[in-house]
């Protein structure tokens, strides 16, 4: 079996892996454009995962059985409408059920027309329209805190949480000066600020069925204690102490089904992989944000957990057979802490030199995914942003998060940065 990964990042790494893992003994993995490090598992193809005619010409050409789409980019621009138009096997949603991450407006409406419980919001045309709405009161006086997002999307960095009116008319501003890009911040949304922990409900759907992957809690700032601006994620754990089995019930009845049951109603049955970001409020579960794929750095540590074999849940879920299969999840708890290059996430330093992979290549309790090296002259060098995902397991979180930054203790280049309290608040 041929199976296609599109994307270059830390997740496609794991889900390569997770696939050579489970699969390896009946699959030929290609990725497209893949990193160093996926290159060490798979044949990685020089196409851009916004290229749909190309990626389809090739999974022609190269009689791909199945592709998986990583990154919501392309599905929002339709990649796999191309594919399945073309009679290709595809692993993801169409361009329209795709909205419900590359548009936070369109997110925001479909939970309120299906009542899926979410914050207060409102939706702005332009930054003046918006400043009006926090000049209302409608949200409070000026020390009343909000939640600021461009209705795009923007590499999550469109989400801004000032802590007060004068921090939020300053994320007007850089909406305004382009800062995520203008077709992004066409829309802007103004929503009350909820409290409580955060939890990433992941599924996998094929339109009719759906199955869980175990809760996962990201850390989205750059800074200990939470601080500093949004990240694409600096960390991630699945403990099972992340939320208590009443409360996944809640989120199941009030919040995934009626998801699922509202996309079907709408015309647009959604099949991949499904990621609920949720507040646990006192009021109960609140959805934060839909994303339309595996996220990053959660795919990390949720898949070191898998023990079914993930070609078959996407064939499952490309086939309408998910409701046939039962998937099998290790009980262990695991950890992923995200290693980042000086300046992240502004401009961030390339080139340095990586030491310390070599020592834990054949560790079986840990795992070190590539997000952005290169390799020249037999050494791993810096490419982007956030560069690698340390990423272990263990029979609970305390020992799997010690295993992770033992591992972290041993890599090292010149601005290397990394948060220290991953999984500790």
């Amino acid at each position: 079996m041929k199976i296609l990964v599109i994307g270059s990042g830390g997740r496609e790494h794991a889900i390569c892996w997770a696939l050579q893992r489970t699969s390896s003994e009946r699959s030929q993995l290609f990725c497209a454009p893949g990193n160093a490090g996926i290159a060490q598992i798979a044949e990685c193809v020089p196409i851009n995962v916004n290229d749909g005619p190309a990626l389809a010409s090739f999974a022609e050409a190269s009689k791909i059985d199945l592709t998986m789409v990583g990154p919501e980019a392309p599905l929002a621009a339709g990649l796999v409408d191309t594919f399945e138009g073309r009679g290709l096997k595809v692993v993801g949603p169409r361009s329209e059920a795709a909205r419900l991450e590359s548009s936070k407006a369109f997110a925001k409406d479909f939970m309120a027309r299906h009542s899926i419980p979410t914050a207060r919001y409102r939706v702005a045309t332009s930054v003046d329209e918006a400043a009006a709405i926090l000049n209302s009161g409608e949200f409070g006086d000026q020390n009343s805190s909000v939640v600021i997002k461009a209705d795009g999307l923007a590499a999550g960095k469109g989400v801004f949480i000032p802590s007060d009116r004068v921090e939020a008319f300053a994320a007007l501003e850089e909406l305004r000066s382009g800062v995520v890009g203008v077709e992004a911040a066409r829309k802007i949304l103004i929503e009350e600020r909820l409290t409580g922990p955060e939890v990433s409900v992941l599924l996998f759907s094929d339109g009719k069925d759906h199955r869980l992957m175990p809760a996962a809690r990201d850390h989205k700032r750059i800074g200990e204690n939470d601080t500093g601006p949004n990240t694409g994620g600096m960390g991630s754990i699945t403990d099972a102490g992340i939320i208590d089995s009443a409360t996944l019930g809640q989120v199941a009845s009030h919040i995934v089904e009626p998801t699922l049951q509202g996309c079907r109603d709408e015309g647009f049955p959604f099949r991949g992989i499904l990621f609920i970001g949720l507040m646990l409020t006192p009021d109960g579960p609140r959805v934060l944000e839909y994303n339309v794929r595996f996220g990053d750095p959660e795919t990390q540590a949720i898949l070191v957990r898998l023990k079914t074999d993930l070609g078959t849940i996407f064939e499952a879920i490309s086939e309408g057979k998910l409701g046939q299969l039962s998937i099998e999840w290790s009980p262990d708890s695991s950890a992923c802490v995200v290693l980042a290059a000086r300046g992240y996430p502004a401009k961030a330093e390339t080139g340095a030199t990586i030491h310390g992979l070599e020592g834990l290549e054949h560790r079986q309790d840990v795992h070190v995914f590539h997000a952005a090296t290169s390799r020249a002259n037999g050494e791993w060098l810096t490419a982007g942003g956030r560069v690698l995902g340390v990423t272990a397991t263990g029979e609970d979180l305390e020992v799997a998060l010690s295993r992770c930054y033992g591992a972290v203790a041993e890599i090292q280049w010149d601005g290397m940065q990394y948060r220290r309290d991953i999984g500790r608040g």
